[in-house]
């Protein structure tokens, strides 16, 4: 029985711009560690006010999804990361919220595939 395809994360993609499957997989284990570090993180730093703080760690992680994730998952973790610039903003906790299952998904689908790394599936 094969494992559903992954919804976020691209590992097509990711191989193309990394070009090795080693350092594919260690750069995998640190997005693993960075989503299972900030996703908790930053809605903790958002349900206290810190906008500018979660901004923070919204940036790091725009960083990684490019090299991994599809287009749509990229794209609403930019729209997220430009909101919660504003330090005022009213609307990030919700927008925020939205995101949030995505990323879960997304470390689900890092850490389903790291397990396959392990048992050498």
């Amino acid at each position: 029985m094969s494992s559903p395809s992954p919804t976020y994360l691209d590992t097509h993609l990711a191989l193309e711009q990394i070009g090795d499957t080693d350092a594919m997989n260690g750069m995998l284990a640190m997005l693993q560690e960075s989503l299972t570090r900030d996703i908790p993180l930053v809605a903790q730093l958002l349900g206290n006010g810190q906008i500018v703080e979660a901004n923070r760690v919204l940036h790091a992680l725009k960083g990684f999804v490019p090299i991994f994730c599809v287009e749509s998952l990229c794209a609403h973790v930019v729209q997220v990361e430009a909101q919660s610039k504003d330090s005022q903003s009213t609307t990030i906790g919700a927008a925020y919220a939205a995101l949030k299952p995505e990323l879960e998904g997304l470390l689900e689908e890092v850490n389903a595939h790291l397990q396959q790394v392990d048992s050498g599936v």
